[in-house]
């Protein structure tokens, strides 16, 4: 399906490009008259199909990503800036002031999100105004940390004043289906404990980041928040060789994670937060109320086109309902609205990614040719910017669609007899993120969820598997995660405890009274926070 620009409702049209002309590096707007970049969408605004231009973006090199780092190293100053060792509640009001700059922008953002990355408007509004709580969230938690850190402790006779500190200087690389939310869920916790921040946007998702550059630079101190632009390879790789980076957080690939560590000179001192691929299954026992277990399989393997990492990427069905669980399932998903993203009822629209029809295609042809069949009527329909979701039936091992994370409309079911199957498939995979487990006997529940909790991170009852809300845990096991995301552990995965101890006697006690009374330290203080 292709629409052309008079169908599309007048907020919705592109009239005129971004021009992103500059990047963001220690408080400075500068302005790039190097080579520059175009931003496509997959999505016509014409009759006769043809990707639409929406602007362009610095394409920088070596030079500006290090000038970028010695920004962020700069204002670090060995842990002695302004940033790290500032008050509290003076960081907050940094966060506070970005904040209310930024819900200024929505319009913008949500516009862009729809045409750079095929997300549906309420998806792109809800990505937005997820991102805006998520960041109020994150404030509170800090606070509520800063009130439980307001003490001193004693133990053996040594008084010590416990609080969490920052690490230094953070590489954040973001990813492309969610390149607000999860971009934010890494920076903004990142900076939130003092440190300061080294930015690349995603390839795709890159311009709607354009109107929050302003607010960036005018809400946090100089160097705190540098911004660029350009291939990984030429600018993320020469700051990770360059040694100075402290923590390098991602979201995306595991292979990218690991050539990115591999570049740092001494990878023991790297602190990683990662958000990695998954194979996340659905399993349906032979109890399982059916139309819940469609319903939820469908929104979890066919929401934003199944590109997400919590996707569901296969379903196991007992073989006892598999038939039943097949044709309702099939026919729940052609009757799936495609059209653009600002469409009424809309559920599949384009895919950014102009070369992902053709690689969804070749997971279906080797699945055909291995024995599989696509057993819903519009699988695999393709037009210039899409390929219909096809269900394969039956997957098996030699098939790439088992071994891959599709990330992508294609869905695989697996029917199983032994519930062991899907377990040992799981143990095997080189993915634990999530499970999605339907069935209603306790008696089968409750040996399954004892040892799928030590398979996976988190196991969704008779629900499809998904991040939030975003106070619960967000992790993996093996290659699907490092570290936890979620408002209240990401600020520790982005700090670490550092504490001032002294031995309780008459002279130290003294001199932490004049600190306190004296409110000269930043660090040393029991003022509490409201």
């Amino acid at each position: 399906m292709t629409t052309s620009f008079s169908e599309i409702q007048e907020p919705f049209k592109i009239t005129s490009i971004v021009n992103q002309n500059s990047y963001l590096v220690g408080g400075e707007l500068k302005i790039w008259r190097g080579d520059t970049s175009n931003v496509y969408s997959t999505i016509s605004s014409t009759k006769d199909y043809k990707p639409t231009l929406l602007g362009t973006i610095p394409t920088l090199g070596k030079k500006e990503a290090l000038s970028a780092l010695d920004a962020a190293v700069s204002a670090y100053n060995k842990g002695q800036g302004l940033w790290p060792t500032m008050k509290v509640v003076d960081r907050i009001a940094c966060m506070e002031k970005f904040v209310e700059q930024m819900k200024t922008k929505r319009e913008e953002v949500v516009k862009l999100l729809m045409w750079e990355i095929g997300k549906n408007l309420p998806d792109s509004e809800k990505e937005f105004d997820r991102t805006v709580e998520y960041i109020y969230d994150t404030i509170e938690d800090y606070k509520q940390m800063d009130r439980n850190s307001a003490k001193f402790e004693k133990n053996s006779g040594v008084n010590a004043h416990i609080r969490r500190g920052p690490l230094g200087v953070v590489l954040c690389l973001g990813p492309y289906n969610y390149p607000l939310n999860e971009t934010f869920a890494l920076l903004i916790p990142a900076l939130m404990m003092g440190n300061t921040t080294i930015f690349k946007p995603a390839k795709i998702g890159v311009l709607l980041l354009s109107p929050l550059l302003e607010a960036f630079q005018n809400s946090f101190p100089k160097g705190v928040v540098n911004v660029i632009y350009g291939r990984g390879r030429t600018i993320a790789t020469p700051i990770m060789r360059d040694g100075r980076v402290d923590v390098l957080a991602l979201i995306g690939n595991s292979k990218s994670a690991n050539a990115l560590q591999n570049e740092h000179p001494k990878s023991n001192r790297l602190r990683m937060v990662l958000g990695l691929e998954a194979k996340n299954p659905a399993i349906v026992l032979p109890d399982a109320d059916l139309d819940l277990a469609i319903n939820e399989c469908i929104a979890g393997s066919t929401s934003f086109n199944g590109q997400r990492c919590t996707a569901l990427k296969v379903l196991y069905v007992h073989e006892v309902v598999v038939e039943e669980f097949n044709k309702r399932f099939s026919e729940k998903v052609d009757a799936l609205k495609f059209g653009n993203p600002w469409e009424d009822g809309v559920k599949l629209t384009p895919l950014p990614e102009p070369d992902k029809p053709s690689y969804i295609q070749g997971l279906i042809d080797d699945a055909i040719e291995k024995g599989a069949k696509i057993i819903n009527s519009k699988g695999g329909d393709t037009t210039e910017n899409y390929i219909f979701p096809a269900v394969l039936y039956p997957i098996t091992k030699e098939m790439r669609v088992y071994e891959e994370e599709q990330f992508g409309p294609v869905i695989p079911v697996i029917p199983f007899s032994d519930i062991e199957e899907p377990l040992d498939e799981m143990a095997d995979s080189n993915y634990g993120q999530q499970v999605s487990l339907f069935g209603k006997d306790v008696k089968t529940l409750a040996p399954l969820i004892d040892t799928l909790v030590n398979l996976v991170c988190r196991v969704n009852l008779n629900s499809s598997c998904q991040r939030g809300p975003d106070a619960y845990p967000f992790t993996g096991r093996k290659d699907s995660a490092v570290a936890t995301l979620s408002v209240h552990d990401a600020l520790r995965s982005f700090s670490i405890r550092t504490f001032v101890a002294s031995k309780d006697n008459d002279y130290n006690n003294a001199i932490l009274k004049d600190l306190l009374d004296s409110r000269a330290s930043n660090f040393v203080s029991t003022d509490y926070i409201l």
